[in-house]
């Protein structure tokens, strides 16, 4: 029986247009800042790839810095500066705040200084959407990107995070969007690229799988893939509502991404579910990717109030465009007979 992915917060699928333009990018030789026929060829790529993000999130007019990713683009939106943020931010952001703002039990965080403070848009573990103050310092737009209607000229946010791997692109390729003006200091020093934000040669294979992904990611949510996909989600939580009693869903009354399910079974460990499900064929997460192999309770649930038993014993199911409803109700057919034998066992 094939696997059935189910883990796509953590990375998606790459899509056959971003491979289709990372292997065009291969056959070119030039080096971006040489001046020459083939070097205008490769620095045409990246600017082609540049505008193609930049429509994608609603960003024309702004200045889209390309980074390895959405942690190097944290460390140079955040690096040097004191802002204030919140538990529920992934690791990449966390490890540059204060963790002074509050959580509610719903997982919305009230932001009192919007020019000092970090807010994603979206929670990668329970696909909670947050309300953007305007004015806000920087945001963390990774999971959103793609998945829901966003723009970040409309935003308020002086800068935001995104990253190609999350949206089908290819890993180790991310961006910081900057709204033009922005005082923002060079983490990388050297030549001089991506207008002296960020120095070294760039990943142009990447780039250019980056900036075809954003555009079909783009194209996918105009024709409502992903409201098929919200379909399909409430379609497993109402199959594993009808079968166990005990079950939680994280953020069910928040508005949350239309892929994101977190399902809580107290007294049965998020690392044992992710292991049992892994064997039946299934790949799912017991939270962020990045906090893999930590054996510890998740900070985002603790901080909405979750006790650390609870909070231990949650899973992250996170759908794509490709998932289908024979996926969906096998995971719970399966899902469903693993917790039976569980508390079966340990009643």
């Amino acid at each position: 029986m094939k696997r059935v992915y189910l883990d796509h917060n953590a990375t998606a699928p790459l899509r056959p247009e971003a491979r289709e333009a990372m292997i065009a990018a291969m056959d070119i030789c030039g080096n971006p800042s040489s001046v020459h026929a083939e070097g205008r060829l490769a620095k045409g790529l990246i600017e082609r790839a540049r505008a193609q993000i930049a429509t994608a999130f609603g960003a024309d007019g702004a200045d889209v810095i390309f980074t390895s990713g959405a942690t190097e683009g944290a460390a140079l939106a955040c690096g040097g500066r004191q802002l204030l943020g919140s538990a529920i931010e992934h690791d990449a952001v966390r490890a540059w705040i204060a963790e002074d703002l509050e959580v509610a039990d719903s997982g919305q965080v009230d932001v009192s200084n919007p020019a000092a403070s970090v807010l994603q848009v979206a929670n990668s573990e329970t696909g909670i959407i947050q309300k953007l103050p305007d004015g806000l310092a920087v945001t963390d737009a990774t999971q959103a990107f793609g998945k829901i209607p966003f723009a970040f000229n409309w935003s308020g946010a002086q800068m935001a995070l995104i990253s190609a791997h999350k949206l089908g692109g290819p890993k180790g390729i991310g961006a910081l969007v900057i709204k033009r003006g922005t005082d923002l200091a060079a983490q990388i020093r050297g030549g001089g690229q991506e207008m002296g934000r960020r120095s070294g040669t760039e990943n142009v294979i990447g780039i250019a799988g980056f900036g075809a992904a954003a555009e079909a990611a783009a194209r996918d949510l105009d024709n409502g893939a992903w409201d098929e996909v919200a379909q399909l989600r409430d379609m497993l939580e109402n199959a594993l509502v009808a079968g166990s009693k005990h079950t939680i869903f994280v953020g069910k009354d928040q508005r949350r991404l239309p892929n994101t399910s977190c399902i809580v079974r107290p007294g049965w460990k998020g690392e044992t579910q992710v292991m049992q499900m892994d064997l039946a064929g299934f790949a799912v997460s017991a939270g962020s990717a990045c906090s893999s192999g930590k054996v510890r309770a998740s900070a985002v649930l603790t901080a909405m109030g979750f006790d650390e038993g609870t909070a231990s014993s949650a899973i992250r199911v996170s759908l794509g465009p490709d998932t289908t409803q024979t996926d969906v109700l096998r995971f719970a057919e399966t899902w469903l007979a693993k917790e039976k034998k569980h508390h079966a066992r340990v009643a």
